[in-house]
Order: C-alpha cells, then sequence, then structure tokens
C-alpha cells in the first residue's frame, strides 16, 4: 500500500532549485539535505530556469487591472447600497 504523495510550496521548490542551479552541492547531496529525490530537484531547477525570463516580461494581466474604470463599479455599489436600505425599511413596515 502506497502512502500519500509529499506536496512542497513555492517556496521550498524556488529555494532548492536555486540551490542545485548555485552548484556548490552534487545532485544527491541537495536530495539528502533537503529529503528530495534528485529527479524532482532536477526537474524543479529547470522549471525554474524555463519561467526565469518570465519575471522580466511585461505582465499583461497588470496592465489590464490596473485599466479597469471604476466609476461604473462604484455606481453599481451605490445602487445595490439603496435597494439594500429599501428592503430593509419594507421589512421593518411588514413586522
Amino acid at each position: 500500500m502506497k502512502g500519500k504523495r509529499k506536496r512542497y510550496t513555492a517556496s521550498f521548490k524556488a529555494k532548492v532549485a536555486l540551490e542545485a542551479i548555485k552548484d556548490k552541492h552534487t545532485l544527491a547531496e541537495l536530495s539528502k539535505k533537503f529529503e528530495v529525490h534528485a529527479n524532482m530537484i532536477s526537474k524543479w531547477k529547470q522549471e525554474f530556469l524555463e519561467k526565469a525570463t518570465s519575471i522580466f516580461e511585461k505582465d499583461s494581466e497588470q496592465e489590464s487591472e490596473e485599466k479597469i474604470d471604476p466609476d461604473p463599479l462604484y455606481a453599481r455599489i451605490g445602487r445595490l447600497e439603496l435597494e439594500n436600505e429599501f428592503l430593509k425599511k419594507s421589512l421593518k413596515k411588514l413586522h
């Protein structure tokens, strides 16, 4: 019967990948130190290096979030607050 798989946080994976990139220790040493299989460390290192360039690219999602006009949202909040107050008053009249 097999046990549950271990789940590692992104920060832990990054820490291990950075140690592997530094090449101060062998994969076997890192595997023993972090209690992770050497193949997993190699995979995390490769993934880290592949995605490293995206850090310096402009994030189009962030730019689109910044361009959202808040005025319609505030107007909707105001309408909902008015409706909410109206409904509260109506319920009080029924009791």
